[in-house]
């Protein structure tokens, strides 16, 4: 019998756990990753509902909690970090804004890599230029000058899919949701705890500082901002975006630009979710951040990445024809989707106010739901609508 060969263009979460469920399944599985090396860098991430079912089907569950950020949860704070309201972190039943499993991208990265290099090739350090997608294969081209012929293809290389785009085109669009986000590592100073802190400045700004589990701190620094270009622009210009925007917001502003240029990892990017119309065309799919992103906002990236590499791998073994496999794929994961890009109410505006007055309402906002009496009801509000799908079962899994 033919052994059926895939590629898979992306060794960040959505890759790995396919090829791993694939290898199960005695496919011969190849992943493309255009960085150098397997990426370390990453900032805190949500094994949740159906993904944490899904990681415990991979024998993963304890590695996660063993790696996990250890965050108590988020404590909101003025200009002087003074506690405004906090939300302890929940647990596989209760939900909130931190998960029970928070775990690092790279570290997840890591442990799924570890799953998979024994029966995976892993090509770092090399793209995808061309496709050809022919009735009976896909003769891929790569940037490196190589040439070779998969059975299939899975574009998994994140929201802004170079990979889809050869396919696909412009057809399939990206919602953007009018913010802007940078990611960076910083040092950790002794006066840092495990508990997460959201600041808000005038301007639509805000600033997050979470905890991980490698002696760092992970900082995130957002605002609202139609889409103009600034993801496009080189690092160093972006960096000078980033000082621009908070070189006066306060709180640990200066502590975080201060380290910007030291920082191994700075990522900034415009938020926004892709909605693509089909999962699919041909003998090439997508999955993940490049088919359905939901967006951070969301807290459902990672739980999208596991169920889907779940349900395509079953459905690419279980069906004969791979157009079947294709179409159960996506019946099944579209309800499943379409929860997970239901945002919370106002989002993100209402978690990034404009004026002085803005941010004191949304501190009012913060200080009831945080009480005793509005606890339960708020950690309800605050976690994802689409925590829980019905997962198939598989033969051999």
């Amino acid at each position: 019998m033919h052994e059926r060969t895939i590629l898979i263009s992306g060794a960040s979460i959505a890759g790995p756990t396919l090829a791993y469920w694939l290898n199960k399944y005695g496919f011969r599985t190849t992943i493309v990753e255009r960085a150098s090396e397997l990426r370390s860098g990453g900032q805190n991430v949500d094994v949740r509902g159906a993904g944490r079912a899904v990681a415990r089907k991979m024998g993963i569950e304890e590695a996660i909690k063993s790696a996990s950020t250890g965050e108590l949860g988020v404590r909101f704070v003025d200009r002087g970090g003074r506690k405004i309201a906090q939300f302890a972190a929940g647990t596989s039943e209760s939900g909130g804004l931190t998960a029970e499993l928070e775990i690092l991208r790279g570290e997840l990265a890591r442990i799924l890599y570890e799953q998979t290099r024994d029966d995976t090739e892993y090509v770092f350090g090399d793209s995808i230029t061309e496709l050809q997608n022919d009735h009976d294969a896909v003769t891929v081209r790569f940037k490196s000058g190589t040439q070779r012929t998969f059975d299939f293809v899975v574009a998994a290389d994140g929201i802004r899919s170079r990979t889809r785009d050869l396919v696909f085109g412009s057809e399939i669009q990206i919602r953007e949701l009018g913010l802007y986000m940078a990611y960076l590592t910083i040092p950790r100073l002794e006066s840092d705890s495990n508990w997460a802190h959201w600041y808000n400045a005038s301007g639509g700004r805000a600033m997050l500082l979470r905890p991980d589990n490698v002696g760092t701190m992970r900082a995130s620094l957002s605002f609202l901002s139609d889409p103009c270009g600034y993801e496009a622009l080189p690092l160093s210009e972006q960096k000078e975006v980033i000082r621009k925007k908070f070189h006066d917001a306060g709180w640990m502003a200066p502590r975080i630009l201060a380290t910007i240029d030291q920082s191994f990892d700075v990522y900034f990017d415009s938020i926004g979710q892709v909605k693509a119309t089909t999962f699919s065309r041909g003998r090439v799919a997508l999955l993940g951040d490049a088919a359905y992103c939901p967006s951070p906002i969301s807290g459902m990236g990672t739980s999208l990445a596991f169920v889907g590499a779940y349900i395509l791998a079953g459905e690419l073994a279980r069906c004969s024809d791979y157009r079947e496999a294709f179409l159960n794929y996506e019946k099944l994961m579209r309800p499943y989707v379409d929860k997970a890009q239901q945002l919370p109410p106002g989002s993100p505006r209402l978690a990034h106010p404009k004026t002085k007055t803005g941010i004191r309402l949304f501190h009012t906002m913060l200080r009831v739901a945080s009480s005793p009496a509005a606890s339960a009801i708020s950690r309800r509000l605050s976690t994802p609508k689409a925590e829980q799908i019905v997962l198939p079962e598989y033969a051999g899994n």
